[in-house]
């Protein structure tokens, strides 16, 4: 499981042409920000894990996924916790549950989220395609998430990261170095780069999911 330290999750606009058609639906999405804050207050209520209503294929095929956590603050967003999926390890609905639940419990940057928390967080997931090899001129800032590694170390950054920072191609090739642990230049030399696309949706695009 991995965590993402650098900057919270952003939502799809779908009127940017860098954005890819949205893969899943209204309800869909609702579906899914639905089991995420289910997660969350199953942990706090000592309830069962839950499993979703009659899944969908869509919500049933392994993906990688991140769900980031806010709080809402006076004048911006509080980042309360972000936990995600690198690979397709399990099934969309379940992975969703298990980021929830270890970005509101487990990330280490961050005390547990508290009872009187829970029903102030904002959901946010970033739901990735699979990994597909890459060369670095045919990244694309804003639509590209970079997954760089050299042996066994290992950087990811999401493609919502690049803009919020205002990255060019190059930065971004860079700052995902720095996230590998690894020279700022490696890029250049023998590590591996990999993207991913994803899509990004959150409470604040739907209905109330609970």
């Amino acid at each position: 499981m991995s965590k993402l330290s650098d900057k919270p999750a952003a939502n799809l606009d779908a009127s940017n042409p860098a954005q890819p058609t949205p893969e899943f639906s209204l309800e869909q999405r609702r579906t899914l920000l639905r089991i995420a804050h289910r997660a969350i207050l199953s942990v706090l209520e000592r309830q069962p894990f839950p499993e979703p209503p009659a899944a969908s294929l869509r919500l049933s095929d392994p993906r990688g996924v991140f769900t980031t956590l806010y709080l809402p603050g006076d004048f911006h967003r509080q980042l309360r916790g972000c936990v995600g999926y690198a690979a397709p390890i399990a099934p969309l609905y379940r992975a969703v549950a298990e980021t929830a639940r270890a970005a509101a419990f487990d990330d280490s940057r961050f005390l547990p989220v508290t009872k009187e928390e829970a029903p102030k967080l904002e959901v946010s997931l970033s739901v990735l395609s699979r990994l597909f090899p890459i060369h670095p001129e045919a990244v694309e800032v804003g639509r590209h998430g970079l997954v760089i590694s050299d042996g066994a170390r290992r950087g990811l950054l999401l493609p919502q990261v690049s803009l919020e920072n205002g990255w060019d191609r190059e930065t971004f090739l860079e700052q995902t170095c720095r996230k590998a642990g690894l020279p700022l230049n490696a890029w250049r030399h023998a590590a591996t780069i990999e993207a991913f696309t994803a899509e990004v949706f959150g409470d604040a695009d739907v209905e109330s999911p609970c």
